[in-house]
């Protein structure tokens, strides 16, 4: 049910940089069906690249429940509900199940820094309080917290536990896990610059950063790298390599906001205390989208 090309969607606000700058609900609609008719495979609504720390609940909850009816049905929809509160996970994870998502994305504890036993305690929580399908999420680089693969093979005995999406770029990692947690679990990259790697060691897709403006060309390198073909995906790869590690220039989503407001598809909106892409970087970000086809 879930592979291949899975955008961790932004969410668009009005123009401004301010502590409550608005959501603009037109725009992320908008969003919406651009990623549909370009092939994305499924939308991961409020993750980390959908400004989920700078939303409060109410709005967490809001922005879930609009990425759900505009798919309706078209595409999976993933929620990010991760929080460092056990109880905070389990109230927006009840909230996604109660508003039609199809599963839910949480991250590791943050700044907590839980023990293995610590996480492995959180999931299985939340998981048997909700009854929807549930993806952890290992992302050490944001949250000081690895989830070791021995930890992900107990968890993913847990029945709706169905996947992980993880950030760490040791490839031995995947072969490890899959042998630990079997064929039918799902192992997505959370890292761009790597993902192609990550599928063809076995991977069942990504959750994506760059797909939230080379939509199709992800989806394409999916599919070529899931079904074992290195060349084609090397081929495809290469177009966007520099997106992959130029959207990272400054802190995620701050350039690829800047990247989709300059292909016209949100406005110049961000959350404090994120702020907009600095000058001196945006022609590093302009030359990536040159490269990529999608500016002339």
């Amino acid at each position: 049910m879930f592979k291949g090309s899975m955008v961790a969607i932004a969410t668009p606000m009005q123009a401004g940089v301010a502590p409550d700058t608005a959501l603009d609900p037109d725009a992320m609609a908008q969003l919406v069906e651009f990623h549909i008719e370009n092939g994305t495979d499924a939308i991961v609504a409020v993750g980390t690249t959908g400004e989920s720390a700078t939303l409060d609940e109410t709005e967490h909850g809001t922005v879930i429940r609009q990425v759900v009816e505009q798919v309706n049905g078209r595409v999976p929809v993933i929620a990010g509900t991760g929080a460092n509160s056990t109880t905070e996970a389990m109230r927006l994870t009840r909230h996604a199940r109660d508003v039609g998502a199809d599963a839910c994305l949480l991250v590791t504890p943050y700044y907590n820094k839980p023990t293995q036993e610590g996480l492995y305690q959180h999931y299985r929580t939340v998981a048997e309080s909700v009854d929807i399908p549930q993806i952890l999420y290992n992302v050490p680089g944001r949250t000081a917290c690895d989830m070791q693969p021995e930890t992900v093979g107990r968890l993913a005995q847990i029945d709706n536990i169905v996947g992980l999406k993880d950030a760490n770029t040791d490839l031995d990692r995947v072969r490890k896990m899959r042998e630990l947690c079997g064929d039918d679990f799902m192992l997505v990259s959370g890292d761009d610059a790597t993902a192609m790697d990550f599928m063809l060691a076995g991977g069942d897709g990504v959750i994506s950063v760059t797909a939230n403006v080379v939509p199709k060309a992800m989806h394409d390198l999916c599919v070529a790298a899931t079904a074992g073909d290195s060349v084609a995906a090397a081929e495809i790869n290469k177009s966007i390599e520099k997106l992959n590690q130029d959207l990272f220039i400054e802190s995620n989503p701050i350039p690829v906001k800047w990247a989709l407001h300059r292909m016209g598809l949100i406005q110049p909106g961000i959350r404090l205390p994120l702020t907009w892409l600095s000058a001196n970087y945006q022609p590093v970000v302009t030359e990536a989208m040159r490269e990529a086809g999608l500016l002339n």
